[in-house]
């Protein structure tokens, strides 16, 4: 039995027990499968995971606190540490991703992981890579999809056999990654695993940059260009908010309208209503058109900063359902505006969710 040198056991005893462990203690490092069906249930409460390919920031932190709360005090936490293989398109990808198990052993531990299971491609692997695949179908080939061919099946293929292997009654994802969590709900439906699927918030820094681990490879001056990123998102954001507050005023306002002579007295004047119902029924193609006519200007502006330009991949407002693209007319429901683009050698995703209509 493999575990943490800091705890200083060794053999089985470090899996005695179903009692969690405490915020700052070292969780029990599994490397096999069978040392991970050794670790003991937490008997009349729930397994939570979450499952990262290392490198872990604040964002997993998160999660696994999430998965902590939701777990409770008599729960269990289990993080997974794996790099998978089959999410990379080039071989030169895969050896440049981080491998820090130490430093994620000590965060895992900090907010409030049970245990750790970081096995060996061999050990998810046996007999070299698996002849039968999870396919994602034609939404794994929107969007990141079409970017890296084979990326989705890959992520789905070893999601599918940790969630074999821990038997959790929930996991944990990122909104961040918003097209994988949505193809893990899709497969967690479709294929009838029998686990609850729960998205945590995008953990951005304070500059507003999404945490990823691929920030640490951005100079200075290529992290100043990827702030395009998130400033178009929330642009876009800001722009639908605007418009749909100035539609419910031009409503309010509108001639037989029943809030009319209440809304001329808010704005003060007949001219202030009737600018407001020009500029909100004025909207060419939507405001769809306009999220996207937003964000387009900030990403345009950052591709032609001098010697760091952003090399924008895609931007598109989605259905968070399948990922088809949201039609210009489209007046009401949920969506995802998303984005990825390359700074220098670094590629960088990023998204916000939108809700079309949410004042009406």
């Amino acid at each position: 039995m493999t575990t943490s040198s800091r705890t200083g056991n060794t053999g089985p005893t470090a899996l005695q027990g179903t009692a969690p462990a405490l915020q700052g203690t070292t969780p029990a490092l599994l490397r096999t499968a069978a040392e991970l069906d050794a670790l003991p249930r937490p008997a009349g409460a729930e397994r939570a995971v979450v499952m990262t390919m290392g490198a872990l920031h604040e964002g997993h932190a998160t999660l696994i606190r999430a998965a902590r709360e939701a777990a409770g005090p008599d729960g269990q936490v289990v993080v997974t540490v794996f790099v998978n293989p089959l999410q990379f398109g080039e071989a030169a990808d895969l050896d440049r991703y981080p491998r820090t198990l130490d430093a994620d052993l000590e965060t895992a531990a900090a907010a409030g992981a049970d245990a750790v299971f970081a096995p060996g491609v061999d050990e998810v692997y046996p007999g070299g890579e698996p002849q039968v695949r999870i396919t994602a179908g034609p939404m794994g080939e929107r969007l990141e999809g079409a970017s890296r061919p084979g990326h989705f099946d890959g992520m789905l293929t070893v999601v599918a056999k940790l969630l074999h292997l821990t038997r959790p009654d929930e996991a944990f994802y990122g909104q961040k990654d918003a097209q994988q969590l949505a193809l893990i709900r899709r497969m967690v439906r479709d294929l009838n695993f029998g686990v609850r699927i729960t998205g945590v918030p995008t953990v951005r820094d304070p500059d507003g940059l999404a945490l990823s681990s691929r920030n640490r490879f951005l100079s200075p001056q290529e992290r100043h260009t990827a702030l395009a990123l998130p400033r178009a998102l929330f642009a876009a954001r800001d722009r639908l908010a605007a418009q749909q507050a100035l539609h419910e005023r031009a409503k309010a306002t509108a001639p037989g309208g029943d809030g009319r002579a209440a809304g001329l007295n808010r704005l003060g004047e007949a001219r202030a209503a009737a600018d407001a119902q020009a500029v909100a029924l004025a909207r060419p193609n939507g405001a769809p058109a306009a999220v996207r006519a937003t964000a387009h200007a900030i990403l345009e502006e950052a591709a032609t900063r001098g010697k760091h330009p952003l090399v924008l991949d895609y931007l598109a407002l989605v259905d968070p359902a399948d990922f088809t693209e949201i039609p210009d007319d489209r007046e009401s429901g949920e969506a995802v505006l998303a984005v990825a683009a390359r700074v220098g050698e670094t590629r960088l995703i990023d998204n916000i969710p939108l809700t079309f209509g949410a004042l009406s």
